[in-house]
């Protein structure tokens, strides 16, 4: 197994964040979905926990197959997904569990993340502190502005070193943002990848965490960058929001999927919690030097810039 711990600032404050994020995920969910594939939402309900209290489980299914890298569709089934579980008690969140973030066919694969969100610039040390964790592990900060991100994700629109919030007066963000900028948060996630397979497990584990890498970078570069998108809108605004586009996304990608149900439970105001899942693929092209590329196919074109659902349209047209 191959920990690691991620630190990500944003310049926003944990209650701003908590909009955010279940905006972000559901919009990129949207948009990264198509004909058979994407992020299908299976149950989005209000959960209870002995330690953290109430909070939100959500059950998704990641159906991949074209949008894996070369080297992995010649190896993977063409029906493929990933099922991955989430426990949000913000500002906590648990992704998956030993059994719950797998492969449809690969058993001895697993994901699992831990989530905490802090108002500070990173600085929280051993803010994970278990038994479950032997020894150190490696702490690696992302900086959303100057970090690269594969190039086929780059959209300039959402690169922070240029973009300007109208609403909150944030960005362009400079070179050492992080000791001079205000508000400022930090998503800590500690992030645990196992692949038992004699032979390939450390390729492998460090392979996923590069991909999980990209994942985070992107995900929270598109939260800032849509901040004016998301920003005043209320937690019951945006738990419509979010039911509103499952269901879209659902039907875009053409499953049958139980009816959604989501709903808001009262959350303690600072103990708890963190957001529903991790922004969901994109996963890079590169194969492992230990995998031999076969021939690229075309890639499709990228999904559209926003979405034409019409809660949003009738948002648009009343600001």
């Amino acid at each position: 197994m191959l920990i690691k711990e991620y630190r990500i600032c944003m310049p926003l404050t944990t209650e701003e964040y908590r909009v955010g994020q279940l905006y972000t995920i559901s919009k990129h969910s949207h948009q990264e979905s198509e004909k058979g594939e994407g992020v299908e939402v299976v149950k989005n309900e209000p959960h209870e926990d002995p330690v953290h209290g109430p909070g939100q489980f959500t059950e998704k299914r990641v159906h991949l197959s074209s949008k894996l890298p070369s080297w992995a569709r010649a190896v993977t089934p063409r029906i493929f997904y990933i099922t991955e579980k989430a426990w949000n008690y913000y500002p906590y969140t648990i992704t998956a569990d030993g059994r719950s973030l797998q492969c449809s066919f690969l058993p001895k694969f697993s994901i699992y993340i831990e989530t905490k969100y802090e108002d500070n610039c990173g600085d929280s040390e051993n803010i994970f502190r278990s038994d479950k964790i032997l020894g150190d592990h490696e702490v690696s900060f992302l900086d959303i502005a100057f970090d690269e991100i594969p190039e086929r994700y780059y959209r300039s629109l959402e690169d922070p070193r240029f973009f300007s919030s109208a609403k909150t007066g944030r960005g362009p963000l400079q070179e050492g943002w992080r000791q001079h900028t205000k508000p400022i948060m930090c998503s800590y996630k500690l992030v645990s990848v196992k692949f038992e397979v004699w032979g390939l497990q450390t390729r492998v584990e460090q392979f996923v965490h590069k991909v999980i890498r990209d994942i985070l970078l992107i995900g929270h570069r598109q939260a800032f960058a849509w901040v004016d998108e998301w920003c005043g809108m209320t937690m019951e605004e945006v738990r419509c929001y979010e039911r509103e586009t499952q269901e879209a996304t659902n039907e875009l990608i053409g499953l049958v999927a139980p009816t959604i149900s989501v709903s808001e439970v009262g959350q303690p105001t600072a103990t708890h919690s963190a957001p529903a899942s991790a922004p969901s693929t994109p996963l890079g092209d590169e194969a492992p030097d230990f995998l031999a590329p076969p021939k690229t196919r075309p890639r499709k074109k990228s999904a559209p810039e926003t979405l034409t659902l019409p809660a949003l349209q009738e948002r648009a047209s009343a600001e």
